[in-house]
């Protein structure tokens, strides 16, 4: 059986979905922990083998509402901890793993800005990207586009011809 340590549904400072009040919700919802799990990776990578990320339902009173979880397989392996000791407290903003909202919210509207998931990769490796000079403007900047690229290569050189191509 598998250790789970959930992580929320979005950064813990964003707004996110509500249940029972945005429309559309589970669109949103799983749009949003899809998201959410794309940042996690810009921040901390992939997760080793013996562990991974993947949505978590959640039951309540007015519906199923999904979270992001860190399942642990192999609590033995040291990898596997030191990623989970790294990401347990999940991400304050959406910022923290180099991405824009992917959603913003009107009172209970909900809208996503980048439909396609792969938009969402390529946006961040642009964000995060480097200088003409290989230089990173933000520190930070270097862990988030390594993460990023080494995980999503393809979306990596889409942002690279794109970026060539300005």
């Amino acid at each position: 059986m598998s250790d789970v340590i959930d992580l929320g549904g979005a950064p813990a400072e964003e707004d996110c979905a509500q249940l029972g009040h945005t429309p559309d919700f589970d669109a949103v919802n799983a749009y949003e922990v899809f998201a959410y799990k794309l940042a996690i990776i810009a921040r901390y990578g992939q997760p080793p083998a013996g562990c991974r990320l993947k949505p978590l339902a959640n039951r309540h009173d007015f519906g199923v509402y999904r979270t992001l979880s860190l399942r642990i397989d192999d609590e033995e392996d040291e990898a596997v901890q030191a990623y989970a000791e790294a990401v347990e407290n999940g991400l304050a903003r959406w910022l923290d793993g180099g991405f824009a909202p992917p959603i913003s919210y009107e009172g209970s509207v909900a809208t996503i800005h980048r439909p396609d998931v792969t938009e969402l990769v390529i946006g961040a490796l642009q964000t995060t990207r480097p200088g003409p000079d290989g230089t990173f403007p933000v520190a930070d900047f270097e862990t988030l586009h390594t993460n990023l690229a080494t995980a999503f290569p393809d979306e990596a050189e889409t942002a690279r011809a794109r970026l060539a191509a300005d």
